[in-house]
């Protein structure tokens, strides 16, 4: 192959790329839109990170970024799903630090790195759409649906949720139910 045919292929390869990437950014921010999250916000505080490295070799990469409610957003603006059961279980909230190793055979391990200040707040289990959310006073957060179905939340229930220190958050993350009374009667 000549110079010039693989220069041709190479630049073919970086505008296909380019093109992915575009593709990508765009549904981040359709999803982002959808879920009432800032994907300005997100990318904004992904880029602040000077002390998060990149970094990979022949068998694995390491990739480190911070937790946007359902998502890892890396410091290059990539965005990696973060599995519902893992943020669920480790009752991630938005701003979290994790790292994620991608295996040579294609496995993702995430792990949490630094958590950022939190409180307990405590709210009520409402739908939104479809959307499972906790209104507490006059804000909502949405919560992943595998922490309601994890914690059998049903709507009206009292929740506990963790959320950032700040209050600045789209999302929250369940820490306990507290059931509705039944009105049935024990026999």
């Amino acid at each position: 192959m000549k110079d010039t045919e693989l220069i041709v292929k190479l630049n073919q390869a970086i505008t296909s790329a380019k093109a992915s990437l575009e593709a990508v950014e765009r549904w981040s921010e359709m999803l982002s839109e959808q879920n009432g999250v800032d994907s300005d916000v997100i990318k904004e505080k992904a880029k602040n990170l000077p002390e998060l490295e990149d970094f990979a070799n022949e068998d694995v990469k390491v990739v480190e970024g911070i937790f946007d409610g359902e998502n890892m957003v890396a410091k290059k603006g990539d965005v990696y799903p973060v599995p519902s059961n893992y943020a669920s279980k480790s009752k991630l909230i938005e701003g979290d630090k994790l790292k994620l190793t991608i295996q040579p055979n294609g496995a993702f391990v995430y792990k949490q790195i630094e958590l950022i200040p939190r409180k307990l707040v405590t709210g009520k289990l409402i739908m939104d759409g479809s959307q499972y959310k906790v209104l507490c006073d006059d804000k909502t957060y949405a919560v992943l649906y595998a922490s309601v179905t994890f914690f059998r939340a049903k709507v009206g229930d009292g929740i506990a949720v963790t959320i950032p220190e700040d209050g600045e958050s789209n999302w929250a993350a369940i820490e306990n139910v507290i059931p509705v009374k039944s009105t049935a009667k024990v026999a």
